[in-house]
């Protein structure tokens, strides 16, 4: 069966150690060299740059995110363990591991590390879609004659390349599809490689739970759930009509994933449809200072990821959630496209001065929607307020401090409410 060594990239025919450099890190699959389709995720990204960036961090549990009130971004796995999870309230997460060291995001950061992981993934291919700032699709058909190796020892190479000179790891999927690779680069984190030949993917699908697919929200899941269909092999009793009366659009998708099928390809100019942050509360609250600290805090984390991916925004949104989960949505359209903290700050807490329902609130939210190249943001002026221009100036020479300086180098009085 053909085999990999993920630590030496020695090919060879099955084994459980490499025959070259005795490892165990063995990767063997009889369509290992023949699969194109790979899924790179990161392993816990942002708490990893934090680690390598300060070694006294190795060996405790680290969690990204704000204070008492903010949530949880992300966390290493030894808080993992202990039950911690992306976008738990950070009470919660602190109940579970009191012992967890709390770092406020430094998104200057893990740009530039997502920067340079992106490159060597470029390198490899022309044909790279990111998701996120920690994880990307990545279609190598073609490039074997270029490289002069298969694509699976491409990718083991890259996951090296980057512990050996950013000190971060991650993990990969290899299929015949997105779908596909996606899910296999979640099997075995961290530092994983794994594998989904199309000879197998019924087989594989069939037993595991839907909530695999990628995009289920919760209303789609509660829905599943009252049919009947909990697993891959409940998605395939179905009719494909039934499915598709049943569930809309999404039924039509689910007929295909359940088969493993999934056509689309990976596209470098995938559009994005926007970007936001928010967070869920401690406690209800009605304190507008409070408030208005998390708008600016919010504007500032959008700012900073439009930024990272040279994109711009010509629609602020606002989201709150009432203490009965009803949910308010503001927008506004601004006369050009931003990225600007100050603009999506000014333009966030104007929606929010809008509503006139007085609270208490237990979720705020920001986002930038219509996303655009950031190459016509923020170039005229503003008529109706002439410091506009100052304050960008002022912002654009933060980004600067910032990222020569460090995070904390400045911060605004408004953020530490």
């Amino acid at each position: 069966m053909p085999a990999l060594c993920r630590d030496c990239l020695a090919t060879f025919d099955g084994g459980a150690r490499c025959p070259a450099c005795r490892s165990p890190r063995v990767t063997a699959h009889p369509e290992l060299f023949d699969l194109t389709i790979a899924h790179m995720d990161c392993d816990a990204f942002f708490a990893s740059v934090e680690k390598r960036d300060n070694p006294a961090l190795a060996d405790k549990p680290v969690i990204i995110g704000g204070g008492q009130r903010g949530v949880v971004s992300t966390a290493c796995y030894l808080a993992r363990i202990k039950g911690v999870r992306s976008a738990m309230p950070m009470f919660q997460a602190l109940r579970l591991c009191p012992e967890a060291v709390v770092v406020r995001p430094r998104f200057d950061a893990y740009v530039a590390a997502s920067r340079a992981i992106r490159a060597m993934m470029d390198a490899l291919t022309p044909r790279v879609e990111p998701l996120s700032l920690d994880e990307a699709f990545m279609d190598l058909a073609g490039t074997q004659r270029l490289h002069g190796a298969p694509p699976a020892v491409m990718l083991a190479g890259l996951v090296r390349r980057m512990q050996r000179e950013l000190g971060l790891t991650g993990s990969i999927g290899l299929s015949h599809n997105k779908f596909l690779a996606k899910v296999a680069s979640d099997l075995d984190k961290p530092r994983g490689f794994s594998v989904i030949g199309l000879a197998e993917t019924e087989a594989f699908l069939r037993p595991r739970p839907v909530r695999l697919i990628w995009g289920i929200g919760p209303a789609t899941q509660e829905g599943l759930d009252a049919a009947g269909i909990r697993t891959f092999d409940d998605l395939l009793r179905w009719d494909r009509h039934d499915l598709a009366l049943r569930f809309g659009g999404m039924g039509e998708r689910l007929w295909h994933l359940a088969r493993g099928q999934d056509r689309r390809r990976v596209s470098p100019n995938s559009p994005v449809k926007g970007i936001s942050n928010e967070t869920t509360f401690h406690a209800d609250t009605a304190d507008a200072d409070i408030l208005d600290g998390h708008i600016w805090r919010m504007a500032e984390k959008v700012s900073s990821r439009a930024k990272a991916t040279d994109k711009a925004g010509r629609v602020v949104a606002l989201k709150l959630k009432r203490a009965n989960h009803t949910l308010i949505s503001r927008r506004h359209a601004l006369h050009q496209p931003t990225q600007l903290a100050d603009t999506i700050y000014r333009a966030a807490r104007a929606l929010f001065d809008q509503v006139r329902d007085p609270g208490p609130f237990r979720l705020l939210g920001v986002g930038l929607g219509e996303i655009t190249g950031a190459g016509d943001a923020d170039r005229e002026g503003d008529l109706l307020d002439p410091d506009a221009g100052r304050r960008a100036q002022a912002e654009r020479a933060a980004d600067a401090i910032r990222a020569r300086f460090g995070p904390d180098a400045i911060v605004k009085g408004r953020s530490l409410r």
